[in-house]
C-alpha cells in the first residue's frame, strides 16, 4: 500500500459549502484535507475542523489567516447555523418534558384525629389511623408564581436563570422547584438599569470590570424583587467598618509570610491637579501586595533627610528583619536616600525600579532618527483607521476582529508593541487594502488613504518594522518580567539583561552596529548592572546555573557573597551559607535527583530550594528569600484612586474615615491585580487609554466632515483572539539556558557608573 499523498475529487454529493475551500488527498485508507489559501493540512476532523479553520472560530484547528473575509464570514454563519439546529433540538425535547414532568412525590403526615385546619385534605385510614393525603397539585394552578409573568421577560431577554416555583399555601404542602438554565447572556432590562445608575453617578465604566461586580448581582437576585439598598450612611458606617475588618484579615495573611519569604517595601509617588504630591507606600511579598499607608509628601519631597527620615519609619513599622530591599523609581533625589539607607541599615538594599529602566531605554531608542521616522509612518496609518469607523470596521474583519494597536502601560511599550502586532498580521492589511471594500470607500482616495495604501504596500517599510521588533521585543519581555506580574522577577531579570544585548548583537552582527544600542542600555542600566539582589537572583535561580559555564559563576559569585554578609547577619550562618554553596556547584545531593533536574525548568526557583534544598537548609532559607521579591513598582499603583479629600478634612474622625476609604480601595485592587495574572485586552480608542495610545488613535484636529464618518455606534467592537496570530511564546521560557557569551557578561560586570547600592 503506497504511503504516497494523491489528490482525488470531491465527490459532488458533499454538500457543505466547506468542501469548495479545500482539497482532498487519500493515502490508503486515510483521508486528508488541505485549505486552499493557506495550504495547512489536517489528517483528522473531518470537514467540521476545515470549517473552524476557515471561520476563525476558537475549537480544534488553528485559524486561517489568508482567507478572504467573505468565506470567512459564510463559514461562521455555517456554523453558527449547526449549533442554531442542535439547540433547537435541545429546546424542544425540554419543552416536551416539561409537558409531562412527574408528580411531586406525596406528603404523608400521620395523624390522631382529623384536624380542621387541613383543610380539603383527603384522608384515608391505614391501620385504624387517618393518614391525611394531598390533592394532585395542577401544574396550571394558581398556586405556582406566573411564568409568564415573572419568567417571559427574562425568556426574551436572555436572563441567565429562570425559576418556576410553587408557593407554599394553606391549600398545598407539597413545594417543588422547576429551574430553567439558559447560556449566560446579558439581560437587557438589567443592562439598562446598570447603565443608568453608572452614567448618573458617574462612576467609571470599567467598574463592571471588577471582581466584585458578579457577586453583588448574585447576592442582590437572590432576594428576589424589592430588594432595598444600603443607605448613604449604611455605606460610611457599618457597611465601611465590616469591608476594614475583612481587608485587615488579608493584610494579617501577608505579614505572617514576611518572616520565611521576606518582603519588599515599594514608594510609588501620586501627583495629584493641584500639585500635591504623595507617597504610597506598599508591600510586596509570595502571598501578594499590601497598601500600608499614603504620606503626604509636597513639603518634604526635595529635602534629602525628611525622606530619609519617612523611609526610615515605614521600615522599622514593617519590621527590618523582613526588609529586603526599598525600591523606588530611579529619580536623582533617591540616589543620595538609597546611600543613606543602606547606611542606616546593614541588611536592607536600595533598588532602583527595574521596569523604569526598561522604559528609559525603550524611549531612548524610540529617539533615534531611523526608528521615530518608522513609528511616525505606522502611527499615521493607525491614525487614519482608527478615526474611521467604515475603515475601522473593515480592518477589525481582515484582522480576525484583532486590534493593530496594542496597550501598554507606557507609551513606549505601547510604540513597539503596536508595531510588533502591525508586523504580525501584515498580510492581513495588505489584503485589505488591495480589496474592493477598500477601493470602494471614499476617503481611501483621499490624500490619508493613498499615504496608508502606499506604506502598508512597500516592502522596505515592513523590513524596517522587522528589524525594530527584533531589536526592542527582548526589551518588551524583560519590562513584562520585571514586572512580575505571573512570578516574582527577581531570578529572571539579569538573565533578562543578557538576551537582550545577545538579540541586538545577532541582528546586528557588526560591533560598531550593536554598540550603539548597548551603550544606551549600559547608560540606563548601571544602577542595576551589579546589584547583588539580581546577580544573586540570577546565580541561585537552578534553570539558568546549570546552563552556565564555571568561569562565569565565578565572576558572579561575588555578589552573591555581598547578599550573604548583607542578609545575614549572623557570621556563623554566614560561613555555614559558603560552605553549602559548594554542594550547589556540584549538584550534589539531593540536588542532583533526576527529579531535581527535571524540577529545574518546571518549578519556581523558590518552590525549587524549598523542595530540594533541605540538606542546605541556611543556603536555601537565603535563596527562597532572595528570590520571592519583585524588581518592580508596577503594580503597585492601582488606578483611580483618590487622595483629594484626606487633606481637605480638618475633622480628626472624618479623617480617619476618608483613611479607612483609601486603605480599603487601595488594597481591595492590589488583590485583584496581584490575583489577575494576565492582562485583559482593551480598546485602544477608550479614552480611559488615552495617556498611553495617543499618538496612534488621535488626529491633529477633527474637521467638521470627520464627524459623519467616524460614528462610533458603527464601529464593532474589538472582541478578537490573539490566539489566531499563533501560539505566544512565555516570556521566561522564551530566556532559554545557556550563558556562553563573554562579552556580553563583561558588559555587564564592567558597566560605567558608581555601585549605589551596596
Amino acid at each position: 500500500m503506497s504511503s504516497e499523498l494523491k489528490q482525488v475529487a470531491i465527490n459532488s454529493q458533499k454538500h457543505d459549502p466547506a468542501w469548495k475551500h479545500c482539497q482532498m488527498y487519500k493515502s490508503g485508507d486515510k483521508v486528508q484535507l488541505k485549505c486552499i489559501y493557506c495550504g495547512k493540512m489536517f489528517k483528522g476532523g473531518g470537514i467540521h475542523r476545515i470549517k473552524e479553520h476557515l471561520a476563525g472560530q476558537k475549537g480544534n484547528a488553528s485559524s486561517c489567516l489568508r482567507v478572504q473575509p467573505d468565506v470567512r464570514l459564510s463559514m461562521q454563519e455555517s456554523l453558527n447555523g449547526v449549533i442554531a439546529k442542535k439547540q433547537k433540538k435541545q429546546k424542544l425535547a425540554e419543552e416536551i418534558s416539561n409537558l409531562h414532568p412527574p408528580p411531586p412525590p406525596p406528603v404523608v403526615v400521620v395523624v390522631d384525629q382529623p384536624d380542621s385546619s387541613f383543610g380539603n385534605l383527603n384522608t384515608q385510614v391505614d391501620d385504624g389511623v387517618m393518614v391525611p393525603v394531598s390533592e394532585p397539585v395542577d401544574l396550571s394552578s394558581s398556586l405556582l408564581v406566573n411564568h409568564e409573568e415573572e419568567g417571559s421577560e427574562g425568556s426574551r431577554q436572555g436572563g441567565r436563570k429562570k425559576r418556576c416555583r410553587i408557593r407554599k399555601g394553606l391549600n398545598s404542602l407539597a413545594v417543588s422547584d422547576i429551574v430553567y438554565d439558559d447560556s449566560k447572556r446579558v439581560n437587557h432590562q438589567v443592562g439598562l438599569a446598570i447603565g443608568r445608575f453608572l452614567f448618573d453617578a458617574g462612576v467609571p465604566l470599567d467598574a463592571v470590570n471588577s471582581v466584585y461586580f458578579q457577586p453583588m448581582l448574585d447576592a442582590i437576585a437572590s432576594q428576589g424583587l424589592g430588594v432595598v439598598g444600603p443607605s448613604y450612611h449604611d455605606l460610611r458606617s457599618w457597611i465601611l467598618k465590616s469591608t476594614v475588618q475583612e481587608v485587615r484579615s488579608d493584610v494579617d495573611q501577608c505579614m505572617g509570610s514576611w518572616g520565611k519569604s521576606g518582603c519588599s517595601v515599594l514608594v510609588d509617588e501620586s501627583v495629584l491637579d493641584d500639585g500635591k504630591m504623595f507617597f504610597n507606600f506598599t508591600v510586596y511579598c509570595s502571598e501578594g501586595l499590601m497598601f500600608l499607608r499614603s504620606v503626604d509628601a509636597t513639603h518634604i519631597v526635595d529635602s534629602t533627610e525628611a525622606l530619609f527620615s519617612l523611609f526610615k519609619e515605614v521600615v522599622d513599622e514593617v519590621g527590618v528583619r523582613n526588609v529586603l530591599q526599598i525600591v523606588t523609581n530611579n529619580e536623582a533625589r533617591y540616589v543620595e536616600v538609597g546611600k543613606q539607607i543602606v547606611d542606616s541599615f546593614p541588611s536592607v538594599f536600595w533598588t532602583p525600579c527595574a521596569t523604569h529602566c526598561v522604559d528609559l531605554i525603550l524611549e531612548d531608542f524610540r529617539e533615534l532618527e531611523w526608528i521615530s521616522t518608522i513609528l511616525e509612518q505606522a502611527r499615521s496609518i493607525s491614525r487614519f483607521i482608527y478615526n474611521h469607523s467604515t475603515v475601522l470596521n473593515i480592518m477589525r474583519r481582515y484582522t480576525y476582529d484583532i486590534d493593530i494597536v496594542v496597550v501598554g502601560p507606557t507609551r513606549s511599550s505601547t510604540d513597539f508593541s503596536t508595531l510588533k502586532r502591525m508586523v504580525s498580521v501584515k498580510h492581513n492589511l495588505q489584503s485589505m487594502v488591495t480589496s474592493e471594500e477598500w477601493m470602494d470607500y471614499s476617503y481611501s482616495k483621499k490624500e490619508e488613504g493613498y499615504t496608508t495604501l502606499d506604506y502598508i504596500s512597500d516592502p522596505s517599510f515592513w523590513s524596517m518594522c522587522t528589524v525594530i521588533t527584533h531589536l526592542t521585543d527582548p526589551l518588551l519581555r524583560l519590562l513584562r518580567i520585571a514586572s512580575g506580574k505571573k512570578k516574582p522577577g527577581m531570578g529572571y531579570v539579569y538573565a533578562g539583561v543578557y538576551r537582550v544585548k545577545e538579540a541586538i548583537k545577532k541582528e546586528l552582527i557588526e560591533k560598531k552596529d550593536y554598540m550603539v544600542y548597548w551603550n544606551i542600555i549600559d547608560r540606563r542600566w548601571q544602577q542595576l548592572s551589579r546589584h547583588p539582589l539580581h546577580t544573586a537572583g540570577f546565580y541561585l535561580n537552578p534553570k539558568f546555573f546549570y546552563s552556565t559555564d564555571g568561569d562565569i559563576h565565578l565572576q558572579i559569585r561575588s555578589s552573591v557573597y555581598d547578599c550573604v554578609e548583607r542578609l545575614v547577619p549572623d557570621i556563623t550562618i554566614q560561613d555555614k551559607i559558603v560552605k553549602e554553596i559548594a554542594y550547589y556547584c556540584e549538584a550534589a545531593g539531593d540536588f542532583g535527583r533526576k527529579i531535581a533536574i527535571r524540577g529545574r525548568d518546571s518549578l519556581d526557583p523558590a518552590e525549587w530550594w524549598s523542595t530540594y534544598g533541605g540538606a542546605c537548609p541556611n543556603l536555601a532559607r537565603l535563596a527562597i528569600r532572595i528570590l520571592s521579591q519583585t524588581c518592580s513598582l508596577d503594580g503597585c499603583k492601582p488606578n483611580k484612586i483618590s487622595f483629594e479629600q484626606i487633606p481637605k478634612t480638618k475633622n480628626s474622625l472624618e479623617h480617619q474615615r476618608l483613611s479607612d476609604i483609601v486603605f480599603v480601595q487601595y488594597n481591595m485592587r492590589l488583590k485583584q491585580m496581584f490575583l489577575n495574572k494576565e492582562q485583559d485586552s482593551s480598546d485602544p480608542i477608550s479614552y480611559d487609554n488615552i495617556h498611553s495610545v495617543e499618538a496612534w488613535v488621535t488626529e491633529k484636529e477633527i474637521h467638521a466632515d470627520d464627524i459623519s464618518r467616524s460614528d462610533w455606534m458603527t464601529v464593532d467592537p474589538p472582541l478578537g483572539n490573539v490566539s489566531v496570530l499563533g501560539p505566544q511564546v512565555d516570556d521566561i521560557e522564551a530566556l532559554g539556558e545557556g550563558f556562553d557569551d563573554h562579552e556580553i557578561f563583561d558588559a555587564l560586570r564592567d558597566a560605567n557608573g558608581d555601585n549605589n547600592v551596596q
